[in-house]
């Protein structure tokens, strides 16, 4: 067995600050958290690259005694508490005693603080938790941090750090959290010498969410305030029409501290379902007061997860008031009415969706093809037929008084509902075929159904769309002509701090396939042009959309994958289901999949065919045995 040692003091310092150090945002948490309890009422925090170099944090708080500066860079020294009793009812931020410490374990930290009670104040350096230098400076009341090089001393975690800007990220992002929880104090942010935060600390929750998540966020917030028998809760909710595909605007404050929580967002998701697709998540800026005694907070190092008592009656409380809330509001959305101008291009109207002929669609999306021919106009009109469709999931044969005999069995009535659906036969798209195809009508406003030769062709509109659209955008890519449209008025976005990112990371594939996009100022952004095939879509959803897509992206991602991802993504402007089309349209679209090498199966895999032989269906209906 090897021998026992004991560790020496550095070791044990850089073993602890692996633990609440992780990066750059972990360092501007800590010395934050520890500015707010200290009552500042202004608080700046400027960065330079992504704070791996530079981290300078000023507060006009409290300060720190002369006596007590080289005593608060000690482990588990902290003003918070005095023994274990206090943590049963811990009411600020910070109270382990390790964020000093493990700040300066890992890197070079300059402190210059001073109380109001001072007349000078104290400049004290310690570098990879050595004292360096203390002595007496002028200085304001409050604190001034400044942490360089950080890991300089521990090159192999700093290895994995991110890139500046991807940790530039992970602080704004925090920041505005942290901003949110205390609207009371003014908070600004620089990075690389640009001011990216800056709000107002007037206590107006409302102005902050405008400040921060921008104008058409702000204008759809539903005003939350309750008082229940487990906690009380205040704040604001997005109406269904904000949402995005991921959790990152879901924001949840337990006492003033920005928590994670699966228990909150499973209950609030859980009242939002019958309000949101699958897979969309709502915005919400929740703040929760519990009984101290009720929570436990010395759960983890960071302070970011808690442990509830009573899990299933908070959950249960808190589905109920979020759903109460929902469902005694108008949510039907305002549309603006846009006066097109006479324009040869056409103008977009990106509020709700207006239906245009399939053809003429069609027509303007491949303009730029060269082996698209158009069909020749239909010298006389369609014949319409009227047909009804009786259409049931289950058969229920006629039974006798006696349940116990039925008339039926039940091996007869499974073999009564089942349908086969057969694979399709690839001459089904044939030119020869599609002269002996006869379109019978249209099914749930979503399926047509076609007959050819001795089968049902049934074909989704929206699949079968969706793979046109796509092969096309493909089929551009690697041609490398790409037209844009000209749309007016044009889009302006409000981005948070992730979707810049991934809006600047991504931008050169954005661009290839005919997006503009520049900077409005400030967090606002102008699209002025979309690819050409983008049609009466909701060009704002369908952006956020692509830019949350990507913040999903994990590890390499190849430039021709992005393409392939922005191409799927502009995909979306396929015709949906329930949307009522002509014969002439699905005409057209059968066309359409003639081109293609693989028509059978959408971009996700969806089948975009299924088939039914004439014997099959005979035999539902007892004509051949």
């Amino acid at each position: 067995m090897s021998k026992i040692n004991l560790l020496n003091q550095e070791t044990i310092d850089k073993i602890a600050a692996g633990e609440v150090i992780e990066r750059p945002s972990s360092v501007v948490k800590e010395l934050v958290e520890n500015a707010i309890d200290a009552g500042s009422t202004a608080i700046t925090v400027e960065i330079k690259e992504g704070g791996i170099s530079f981290i300078r944090i000023t507060d006009n708080g409290c300060g720190i005694a002369q006596d007590e500066v080289s005593l608060a860079f000690l482990r588990h020294s902290t003003s918070k508490i005095k023994s274990a009793e206090d943590l049963l009812c811990v009411r600020s931020l910070g109270f382990r005693g390790e964020a000093l410490s493990s700040i300066a374990a890992i890197a070079r930290v300059e402190l210059i603080t001073k109380t109001a009670e001072a007349l000078t104040g104290t400049r004290y350096q310690i570098e990879g938790s050595r004292e360096i230098s203390v002595e007496e400076i002028g200085a304001p009341d409050g604190t001034t941090f400044l942490v360089r090089d950080l890991f300089f001393n521990t090159p192999a975690r700093r290895k994995f750090l991110k890139t500046p800007q991807t940790e530039g990220t992970y602080i704004s992002d925090m920041l505005e959290k942290l901003a949110l929880s205390h609207p009371d104090i003014s908070f600004k942010y620089i990075n690389n010498n640009q001011t990216r935060l800056h709000t107002s600390g007037n206590g107006n929750r409302k102005d902050l969410i405008y400040h921060i998540y921008g104008r058409d966020i702000a204008a759809s917030l539903m005003e939350v305030q309750y008082e229940g028998e487990y906690f009380s809760m205040s704040g604001y909710i997005g109406k269904p029409v904000i949402n995005r595909g991921n959790r990152n605007y879901e924001n949840y404050f337990i006492n003033g501290r920005y928590i994670k929580s699966v228990l909150l967002s499973k209950a609030i998701e859980e009242a939002y379902k019958s309000f949101l697709m699958q897979h969309q998540y709502p915005f919400t800026v929740l703040y929760f007061r519990f009984p101290g005694d009720s929570l436990d907070v010395n759960v983890h190092p960071t302070k970011m997860e808690l442990r509830f008592e009573n899990n299933q009656e908070i959950y249960k409380e808190l589905c109920e008031a979020i759903y109460a809330v929902l469902s005694h509001k108008e949510l039907i959305p305002d549309v603006p009415i846009v006066e097109a101008k006479n324009e040869k291009k056409p103008l977009l109207v990106y509020k709700e969706p207006i239906p245009e002929p399939f053809e003429k669609r069609r027509i303007n999306q491949i303009r730029s093809t060269q082996t698209y021919q158009p069909m020749p106009e239909r010298k006389t009109p369609v014949k319409e037929e009227n047909i009804s469709y009786v259409c049931s999931e289950t058969v229920q044969p006629k039974r006798t008084e006696n349940p116990a005999k039925p008339d039926v069995s039940e091996q007869e009535i499974e073999e009564t509902t089942q349908v086969t659906l057969e694979s399709v036969s690839p001459e089904f798209l044939t030119k020869d075929a599609r002269k002996k195809h006869r379109i019978i009508g249209q099914l749930f406003q979503t399926y047509w159904l076609i007959e050819y030769e001795d089968k049902l062709y049934i074909i989704d509109q929206h699949a079968a769309h969706e793979k046109v659209l796509y092969e096309r955008t493909m089929a551009r890519l690697k041609e490398k002509e790409f037209t844009s449209q000209t749309i007016s008025p044009p889009i302006v976005l409000s981005l948070n701090a992730k979707e810049e990112e991934m809006l600047e990371k991504y931008m050169p594939q954005i661009q290839k396939l005919g997006y503009e996009v520049e900077s409005f100022g400030g967090r606002e952004y102008m699209i002025s042009a979309v690819p050409d095939n983008l049609f009466h879509i909701d060009m704002k959803d369908l952006f956020i959309e692509m830019l949350d897509d990507f913040s999903n992206l994990t590890g390499r991602q190849t430039p021709d994958l992005i393409l392939e991802k922005v191409a799927s993504m502009s995909c979306k402007a396929a015709v949906k289901g329930n949307s009522t089309l002509s014969f002439a349209e699905i005409d057209a679209l059968v066309e359409e999949l003639l081109t293609l090498e693989n028509p059978f199966h959408c971009p996700h895999g969806r089948p975009t065919i299924i088939s039914m032989s004439k014997s099959e269906i005979e035999k539902k209906f007892k004509r051949i045995i």
